[in-house]
């Protein structure tokens, strides 16, 4: 018998899988991801034969997933224990050996759901995964969602609600054709109504990003830094902003830029932290997207390593949804450029003055989460999680605080110089 360890994520377990004979199916780890937009299961296994069924019943409502090939193991049955009492889709999951090579999983929901199980290739760490991914039949819509939090921090703060109005229309011009021109006499426009910024922490879920050699993970560190700039924006006067993941969850990176538009978002900032081949690399960067190749092949290897996020993190390929976020990915504009080389070259000069600049000037690469076509959109590389002593400040409190700090400088110098104009009304 051959041992084997797999270190989890939140929203899994330290899970200690045992191989058996050579050439039989094992599990080697079972890991749940709960989210408010959907609940993931992934079984991990080390052979390409597994195949199953799936059976959604009503009355009450279940969802029975056959796994055929299997007998059951100590691995199977952590998945019991994996289900927190807050998942928004799933009560509890029983397991039990169906039929002599038949393993049976019934998940007792909370609620009606939309299932999609598949399977992924073995990719980076990974073996092969079976996948199960829990939606609601009603779709959570990013908008009104937010707009509910948004109103219940105003009221639990007691902040007066600054003009609004609805967002705008995914048709509307690009970001630089709905810039007024400068005041007379030098003075800057006036910000009348509320402007919304998404913040996107990269990675998450089955997706942990680079790994420090101290274990630090990107996707944990900068979630935190997201969540402090967050708090950091939402002091200030006419701003809101929106989180495209509050938690340990994957998000794909065309779902990313849907949510961001679909809120109506005026600005969108990715939040990373590099890795390189070599620990001597250093420096925080700012990205913005390019459409003509990249500015360097640091930044081309770059924009490669992130936008493998989809393969690692794992999606369903070849749905409606994948073709309508692809469709998004492919409309950007020279004007969403223009605008965010403006927004990367503010943030660049503040962030100088917590951590040295890995490149002094803003890079292009072809970034995915970048591909908004009416939202400035840039990609902040906050250090070198792949440097020891960098990654050390990542973990930081003081140093998340601090770059937390310059982002909001950079973006608040930005909106100052180029306030947006009110949104269309729609319709």
């Amino acid at each position: 018998m051959k041992r084997r360890s797999l270190l989890l994520g939140s929203g899994g377990a330290l899970l200690l899988g045992l191989f058996g004979p050579s050439g039989a199916l094992s599990v080697a780890a079972v890991r749940v991801w709960p989210a408010n937009d959907y609940t993931r299961v992934t079984i991990e296994h080390d052979s390409k034969t597994l195949a199953f069924k799936t059976s959604l019943l009503t009355s009450p409502d279940r969802l029975v997933v056959d796994l055929e090939g299997l007998q059951l193991s100590p691995m199977l049955k952590e998945l019991v224990a994996r289900i927190q009492p807050n998942d928004p889709f799933i009560a509890q999951v029983r397991v039990g050996q169906y039929q002599t090579n038949t393993v049976r999983l019934v998940f007792d929901l909370k609620q009606g759901i939309r299932p999609q199980v598949f399977t992924l290739e073995p990719v980076g760490l990974y073996q092969h995964r079976l996948v199960i991914d829990l939606y609601p039949t009603q779709e959570v819509d990013p908008l009104l969602a937010f707009l509910q939090s948004y109103e219940q921090d105003r009221l639990q703060s007691g902040k007066a609600a600054p003009p609004e109005e609805p967002p705008k229309q995914a048709a509307q011009a690009g970001p630089s054709e709905t810039k007024p021109s400068p005041a007379p006499g030098g003075k800057k426009p006036t910000v009348s109504r509320l402007v919304t910024i998404a913040l996107d922490p990269g990675h998450g879920g089955e997706d942990p990003g680079a790994v420090g050699k101290g274990g630090t993970r990107e996707k944990d560190v900068v979630l935190r830094i997201a969540r402090l700039l967050k708090t950091e924006l939402d002091s200030q006067p006419g701003v809101r902003t929106y989180l495209t993941r509050d938690g340990d969850y994957f998000v794909p990176l065309g779902r990313r830029v849907e949510k961001a538009r679909r809120v109506g978002a005026d600005l969108m900032v990715s939040i990373h932290a590099d890795a390189w081949v070599s620990p001597k690399a250093k420096g925080s960067s700012v990205y913005v997207l390019s459409q003509r190749g990249a500015t360097s092949a640091a930044a081309r290897w770059m924009a490669q390593k992130e936008n493998s996020s989809d393969a690692i993190g794992g999606i369903k390929l070849g749905s409606g949804d994948q073709q309508l976020q692809q469709t998004l990915l492919d409309m950007s504009t020279t004007a969403q450029i223009k605008d965010s080389l403006k927004l990367g070259n503010a943030v660049l000069r503040h962030i100088k003055g917590v951590n040295e600049l890995h490149k002094q000037q803003v890079e292009q690469a072809g970034f995915a989460v970048l591909k908004a076509p009416d939202i400035p959109s840039i990609l902040v590389e906050t250090a070198f999680i792949s440097n020891p002593e960098e990654e050390k400040r990542l973990r930081d409190m003081r140093y998340q605080q601090e770059m937390a700090r310059a982002l909001r400088r950079g973006i608040v110098q930005y909106l100052e110089q180029n306030p947006p104009l009110s949104k269309s009304r729609l319709m």
